[in-house]
């Protein structure tokens, strides 16, 4: 095992790397349980918290990278690779990167590939579903961050008072994820996310990824219908599934959607 990157590995079957969001976040993918039966499940806590490293650099080639050790640490040539909101994107540039790693993508909720990612109306959404008291608290110490001046507390605060806000229905949202958020890790990744997305050439790099890629989103998310959309046209074989009734996080709200998507990448591979 990569002493910098200690994996989990949960079921029995045909490899899936999971890659959760962020970035600077810790790893909750865990909670997809039973979505992924079948398959082996692959999950890491990346660069920036406990069990991980602490150190940087925190960029995405880093990411890649990181990606790429665990897998050879575990002694996996090829792999599925399913990506959450963060983690999409960062899996969409592992296959651009790797494309001989990586069979097929399961991209769920992703920030997009394409356009400023959705990232712009993403902002919008999750403040305009906040409380006016929480939303401009969770205003401050989101600036604090990504000026690399708050502390760990102040983002889990911030993420606390936006919580509900990824749900299809925020009244009813579950509480929130017991998570941990690096500052640095976060607004680093972050600001050359936001580079890349405006260099605008990730979309013509995806197009020469051939393996079959299926995108599935929340038709009630904050992240735009078209973050997904456009990532999944970008790719020759990229398909998006709508999933009704479900937010940001869609399989905590709507049962086997993640099966479902596994299924169908299952029976293009």
């Amino acid at each position: 095992m990569p002493r910098e990157l200690p994996p989990t590995v949960v079921g029995e079957g045909p490899p899936l790397l999971c890659l959760h969001g962020g970035p600077g976040m810790s790893d909750y993918l865990g909670t997809l349980g039973d979505e992924t039966a079948g398959w082996r499940r692959i999950t890491y806590t990346q660069r920036g918290l406990p069990p991980s490293t602490l150190d940087g650099p925190f960029t995405v080639a880093q990411h890649v990278a990181d990606a790429v050790a665990v897998l050879d640490a575990l002694g996996v040539d090829e792999t599925v690779v399913l990506g959450h909101s963060w983690g999409g994107f960062l899996a969409s540039v592992l296959a651009m990167e790797h494309p001989e790693r990586v069979r097929g993508l399961v991209l769920v909720d992703p920030l997009g590939i394409a356009g400023d990612g959705g990232f712009g109306r993403f902002e919008e959404q999750m403040l305009a579903r906040t409380p006016e008291s929480d939303r401009l608290r969770a205003e401050e110490l989101d600036q604090r961050a990504m000026a690399g001046e708050g502390t760990e507390e102040d983002v889990v605060e911030s993420l606390r008072l936006v919580w509900p806000a990824y749900f299809a229905d925020p009244p009813s949202a579950p509480p929130m994820l017991p998570l941990r958020l690096s500052v640095p890790a976060y607004s680093e990744v972050l600001a050359e996310v936001v580079s890349m997305l405006a260099a605008g050439d990730l979309p013509g790099r995806a197009a020469a990824y051939g393996g079959p890629v299926e995108v599935v989103y929340g038709l009630g998310s904050p992240m735009p219908v078209e973050a997904a959309i456009e990532t999944a046209h970008a790719f020759p074989q990229g398909s998006a599934t709508g999933v009704p009734d479900a937010g940001h996080f869609p399989w905590l709200e709507v049962d086997e959607c993640v099966t479902d998507a596994l299924v169908r990448l299952a029976q293009r591979l």
